[in-house]
């Protein structure tokens, strides 16, 4: 008798197994696997990460990330390798127009589009900051051209006699136009252009002196965790037309940052396209999910939890009630949702050092600033010191002198 029970509850078990192993057969094969395109910077990290998060626990998708350049993914998304881009910024491919006009891509609408960039300053110059015992140094400072009249704030640490204007990123085409602006507003004339030759080396020296309420003018650009996380002022200027811009007469546009998919994602997630049809933010909303990972160091999932729980009215935006109350549902926890996770086995395992990288190099250049600079002034004084020296000698002499010494060690 006790071996026929036993061969039952088996047969039971077996039958249960086999039920739940087709339920969750069914339930991998209903998955929609969507891939995001990852052009590389903060912005768009998050953003993929909370359209991620929502695709996963309301839209029964999978989400993949595939990384590259601007033209590389570009490129992928027409081809149908990459479905969704969730922050194209149009005035960086030359070829948007076309490429829509091809019947290939939908443009599913603006994700943000009040963006800007130009020249910033502390707010603390121009009104001063009581909490922290700073005057306003520059009380009438409003506009790029009344920079001529305050080079003596911003003192060129090589060339005192001048004032240090922090320029965009070498290669990126606001730079050649900020250099125009210098030349035509006649800032070359007291300023020295200084070039930093990265954007977490451009980031830490606005940080550095923020942290010192120090005077500093450079270009910046919104949104960033930089821009979320200081209170900056960018400069006005010329109202913008593209001629005037074009010869750093006038201030740049905010350019469209649009979520632009393959047309196959219409066909393969239809609710998930309609959602993001809905999706919309701000710059000033990004630039607080990038300062909040700036500060916190959390991970771009952990920052869209965290965006998410902060704005509910955006989800009410976005999301129909019954996907809205999954969402809602997934932040606070589910115990299903977190039992299937742990359960489940990673497809793969994604590990960016681009970020631990930028935070140490940040650290170290807030932290040791003031060693650096000595450092950099020693060296730069010896460099001008040579170059001096070569610059008194006669060309005929430091000629005889190489020969000679050539002569010697031969």
């Amino acid at each position: 008798m006790l071996r026929k029970l036993s061969a039952v509850f088996l047969l039971i078990l077996t039958s249960l197994g086999f039920i739940a192993g087709n339920v969750n057969a069914a339930n991998e094969q209903a998955k929609q696997e969507v891939v995001f395109a990852d052009a590389g910077w903060d912005s768009v990290k998050f953003h993929n990460a909370v359209a991620g998060f929502i695709g996963t626990h309301a839209y029964n998708i999978t989400p993949k990330i595939i990384s590259g350049s601007t033209p590389i993914i570009q490129t992928a998304l027409l081809r149908g390798d990459v479905d969704v881009h969730m922050e194209l910024w149009t005035d960086n491919v030359p070829t948007f127009e076309a490429d829509m006009k091809t019947g290939k891509l939908l443009n599913l609408g603006i994700n943000f589009d009040d963006d800007k960039q130009g020249l910033y300053v502390p707010r603390y110059l121009i009104e001063g900051d009581a909490k922290r015992g700073i005057k306003a140094l520059a009380p009438d400072l409003k506009t790029v051209k009344d920079l001529a009249r305050y080079a003596h704030l911003f003192k060129d640490p090589e060339d005192p006699s001048k004032g240090r204007l922090y320029g965009a990123i070498p290669g990126w085409s606001i730079d050649k136009i900020l250099y125009l602006k210098y030349e035509a507003y006649g800032l070359n004339k007291n300023y020295v252009y200084f070039r930093s030759g990265s954007e977490p080396a451009l980031n830490s020296a606005f940080l550095a002196a923020y942290t010192k309420g120090e005077p500093i003018v450079g270009y910046n650009y919104e949104p960033t965790w930089l821009t979320g996380k200081l209170d900056l002022v960018l400069l006005q200027d010329e109202p913008y037309n593209e001629v005037g811009f074009q010869r750093g007469l006038t201030e740049a546009r905010s350019v469209p940052v649009c979520i632009v998919a393959n047309k196959q994602l219409q066909s393969k997630a239809p609710e998930f396209v309609a959602f993001l049809q809905k999706y919309h933010t701000t710059s000033a909303l990004t630039a607080e999910a990038l300062a909040h990972i700036a500060d916190t160091k959390c991970t771009y999932d952990e920052a869209a939890i965290w965006f998410m729980q902060r704005h509910p009215e955006l989800l009410a935006q976005w999301l129909p009630e019954d996907k809205l109350q999954s969402i809602n549902k997934a932040l606070k926890g589910d115990n299903a949702a977190a039992a299937n996770w742990l359960l489940s086995f990673p497809e793969e395992v994604q590990v960016d050092w681009t970020k631990p990288i930028d935070n140490f190099v940040n650290y170290i250049n807030t932290t040791y600033a003031s060693f650096f600079n000595k450092v950099k002034d020693i060296l730069t004084w010896c460099i001008l010191s040579i170059e001096r020296l070569l610059n008194f000698i006669p060309w005929w002499l430091t000629i005889i002198a190489i020969a000679a010494l050539g002569k010697v060690l031969t």
